[in-house]
This record gives C-alpha cells, structure tokens and sequence, in this order.
C-alpha cells in the first residue's frame, strides 16, 4: 500500500508529461523560458513543471484577405482586395515563431506599401488589364522581406477591384454607348447591303424585262413582215396589206379592252377610216424622219 501511494505521484508525473501534437503542426517546447526544441507530429514528452509549449505553429497554407485603398493616375480612388496565400517553412519554424509578434500585421503592412507603389502608376483602365501584374509585385516583395521570418509566400491574387460607385456608374455608361454606337453600325451596314441588293436585284428586273420587251418587239415586227408577205402573194399590195394588218390590231385591241371587267375607260377611234388615218400618220412621219436625216447626212 505504502509504494502504491509512493508511485502514484509518479505516474501522475509521467503521464502529465506525455502530449500530442497533430500532423502539420510543431510544437514549441520552452524551459524555464528559454527555448528548448521544436516537436514534430505524434506522441511526445516533456517534464512537467520544467518543460513548457510555448506555442503551437501550423504548417498549413494560409490565406490573408486585406483590402487596400489608393488613388489611381487619373485621380480615380480605388479599392482593391487582396488575397496571399503563405506558408510556415518547416526548417524555419524557430524564426516565424520568435521573430514576428504580430506576422499577419507585417503581411498588411507589406501589403499596403507594395500595393500603394505600384497602382498610382496606372490609370483606372490599366488596374483592372494588369492585376496580375500587381499581384506578382506583391508575392515578389513578400517572398523577399517575409522569408527571413520563415514564411514562404505561396500566391497572392488581386481577386477584387472596386472604383468608386460614380465612377462605376460611368464606366458603364460609357460601355452601354459603346454598344449602342456598334449595335448602330452593325445596322447601319445591313440597311446599305440590303438596298445594294435591292438595287442590283431592281437592275437586273428591269434588264430581263427590257429584253423581253425587245424581243416580243422583234417578234412582232417579224409576224408582221410574215403577214405583209402572205396578202402580197395573195395580190394585195403593201399599203393596203399595212392597212389591213394596223385594221386588224386596232379592232384586236377593242375587243381585248372590252373583254377585261376591270378596264378602265379608253377612248380610241372606232370608226373604219380611223386605221387608215393612222397608218397614213405613222407613213408621213416615217417619210419626215428620213428626209430630216438625210439632210443632217448631207450637211455634213
């Protein structure tokens, strides 16, 4: 009973002395204040009431959201968001853990300097085309200042970029005006091709109906030429074979008006001599043509 009561203190001791630390985390072990040695994963003792953690540092990625507000070249105040991704280096934990009070506060800090150099060298529009840019000033000025202090930077990302409202307001207005300008261009170009098709459609109407015009001219003139020769055979003589042919069309083309419901009215002459008054019209004036021409011929 007496060595069960010795030993009990003892076990009690030791087991106090036992401790975990979880995977992707050391552990800093102190004692009596100074620092004793770095403990990785797994099941570890240390002395109790001598030996003390410290501290526990994490060797997961981390990330850190900071929004920076500066002015842009052109006078444009600007917020932006950034985002850095770090990391504790395992052989560097005695100096992420000693060396920095605060090292989210030194990240900002880093932040706010990078960020506040490089955007007023930009304009508004240039922000927004060369974030990355910036975000790759700001990984090469942490990675350079932080890994002294054992952290590695992983990324940083510029992932928002936020002007002022008015400002926002507009930039699309301006963009809406854009579009408005292309959309009426884009309709502005269909309207000519469709009138240039139009017109050369119109064109090519007006060409095949010109041409069937002419050849149901020449059509004509050929069953005429026809006709005049069948009443010479039949010992009519041309002019009273013109007669009858211009006879002939004129009552056609009466009996044609009248036979359509919907004509209109037309006063023609209709009296028998009425054909041979215009057939001696179209003859004098045939004869005038040609006298008119062969003067014009002889003057020259």
């Amino acid at each position: 009973m007496t060595n069960f009561i010795f030993f009990l203190p003892v076990l009690l001791i030791v087991i106090l002395g036992f401790f975990i630390v979880k995977q992707q985390t050391t552990a800093i072990v102190e004692r009596f204040g100074k620092f004793l040695s770095i403990r990785q994963s797994g099941l570890q003792f240390k002395i109790p009431f001598i030996d003390k953690i410290a501290g526990r540092v994490s060797l997961k990625i981390q990330q850190l959201d900071v929004i920076v507000e500066t002015k842009t070249k052109d006078d444009v105040f600007v917020q932006l968001k950034i985002s850095v991704q770090f990391q504790i280096l395992r052989e560097k934990v005695y100096d992420a853990f000693y060396k920095l009070q605060n090292p989210h506060d030194q990240i900002t800090a880093y932040i706010f300097d990078t960020v506040r150099a490089e955007v007023p060298k930009m304009k508004l529009d240039d922000v927004f085309e060369k974030k990355d840019d910036i975000a790759q000033a700001i990984q090469r000025e942490l990675k350079q200042s932080m890994l002294d202090y054992g952290y590695d930077i992983v990324k940083a990302l510029v992932t928002d970029i936020d002007p002022d409202s008015q400002v926002k307001e507009a930039m699309n207005r301006i963009n809406a005006a854009e579009r408005e300008k292309l959309a009426a261009q884009f309709e502005g170009d269909a309207q000519r091709i469709l009138i240039v098709e139009r017109a050369k459609a119109e064109a090519e109407s007006k060409r095949l109906q010109g041409q069937g015009i002419a050849d149901q001219r020449r059509e004509i003139a050929k069953g005429l030429e026809e006709s005049v020769d069948v009443l010479n055979k039949a010992g009519i003589n041309s002019q009273e074979a013109s007669a009858l042919i211009v006879i002939t069309q004129h009552y056609d083309t009466l009996q044609s008006i009248g036979s359509d419901t919907n004509s209109n009215l037309i006063l023609l002459p209709n009296n028998p001599n009425a054909a041979s008054s215009m057939l001696n019209d179209m003859v004098t004036s045939l004869v005038a043509a040609n006298k008119i021409n062969d003067n014009s011929g002889g003057s020259k």
